[in-house]
């Protein structure tokens, strides 16, 4: 038997059904899944938690990149085309760690790349050759 692919969700943790929906259709389809723990921008936490330079906001933020670590690829939830900075910078972690990267939207994904590539390589000026083939 095949090696499952092991995927890593991300996204705005104010797409929880969003989250859950990927969660359940990417399990179903033979991949092992990996989510957050839980959804700040729902309430889940408080909303001071979720302010970047929190302590929780970090080590949650450093949980992730690890999750990415461990994934064969990740699954952006870009719904509406929304995209935010903390998954602007995971889309460039994965991409600079040679992970394959899809969109839940794949046609707003493409897109954001296209127009957003130059901005994503001045976060990781490595990777500037990488997104501009695209």
């Amino acid at each position: 038997m095949n090696k499952p692919t092991v995927v890593c969700l991300c996204g705005s943790t104010k797409f929880k059904g969003a989250f859950e929906d990927a969660a359940r259709r990417e399990g179903l389809a033979g991949r092992i899944v990996l989510t957050v723990p839980c959804f700040g921008h729902m309430g889940d936490l408080p909303p001071e938690a979720c302010q970047g330079g929190h302590p929780t906001k970090k080590m949650l933020d450093h949980l992730h990149f690890r999750k990415i670590d461990l994934a064969d690829e990740i699954l952006v939830l870009n719904v509406d085309g929304y995209i935010g900075h903390s998954t602007r910078r995971e889309i460039v972690y994965a991409m600079g760690s040679g992970k394959r990267v899809r969109f839940l939207n794949e046609e707003l994904g493409d897109a954001y790349l296209e127009t957003n590539a130059r901005e994503l390589c001045a976060m990781f000026p490595d990777l500037a050759r990488e997104l501009l083939k695209k």
